[in-house]
């Protein structure tokens, strides 16, 4: 079947929270010493990891952690429990977690607003489909990005998480757009590619820094003919 639409996730895949923020954010521990390269490199998975628990909590942060993306208050809980895992202290990881929450904190990767544009000058619509318990067109439309989005599927608007077959169908039902004529990119198998259980197409990105990764997207939508290569 053609594809007629395309799904895409949010961080990792379209936008990428920096290393470069935790580093503006100056995090040290509870005694005060700056964290190194390595502390910061896996304080940021712990934040931006799409799948996977790297922390024990207690039980108010496991419930909170299992259930962050439906919720923005235990979103706030569960990762402001992350920092204080990490060792970073109470003021500094409610700074950082609120930069987080900020949409000129994210970057775009490189071929983003290229392959939106693109997309929308075809006529065929797009949806973004996200594990996110805040919302995030302002990420979009600071950029004029935001006339290019069918719908934004949110699991803390929607009530369900990737891969819950849920949270695609609302992206498809407000698309009108039968799963098997989407395709769905995101950089996790696990939660993006729960789509296929519907009959969509998946392509895989990797989450990698903005400047290794300049044409992931623009690949796969060339690789399945939605846009032309560039000359």
């Amino acid at each position: 079947m053609a594809i007629e639409a395309v799904l895409f996730d949010f961080s990792g895949t379209v936008f990428r929270f920096e290393e470069s923020e935790f580093w503006d954010a100056e995090l040290t521990d509870a005694d005060g010493r700056s964290l190194d390269t390595h502390e910061v490199a896996a304080i940021m998975r712990a934040m931006t990891a799409p799948v996977g628990q790297l922390f024990e909590f207690d039980d108010q942060g496991q419930y909170a952690w299992d259930r962050r993306d439906l919720d923005p208050a235990l979103h706030r809980t569960a990762y402001l429990q992350v920092l204080e895992r990490s060792g970073v202290p109470q003021v500094p990881a409610e700074q950082l977690y609120e930069r987080m929450l900020d949409p000129k904190g994210w970057t775009p990767y490189g071929d983003t607003g290229e392959v939106l544009e693109q997309l929308h000058e075809r006529g065929i619509p797009v949806a973004i489909v996200s594990n996110i318990a805040w919302d995030i067109r302002p990420a979009f439309a600071t950029r004029g990005w935001d006339r290019y989005i069918g719908h934004f599927a949110l699991s803390f608007e929607i009530g369900a998480i990737k891969p819950d077959r849920g949270i695609f169908e609302s992206a498809l039902e407000n698309l009108g757009i039968a799963p098997e004529n989407a395709l769905m990119i995101g950089d996790s198998l696990e939660a993006d590619g729960g789509a296929t259980a519907l009959g969509a197409d998946f392509a895989l990105v990797q989450p990698l820094p903005i400047a290794d990764r300049p044409t992931a997207l623009r690949d796969a939508l060339v690789d399945r003919g939605l846009i032309a290569r560039p000359r």
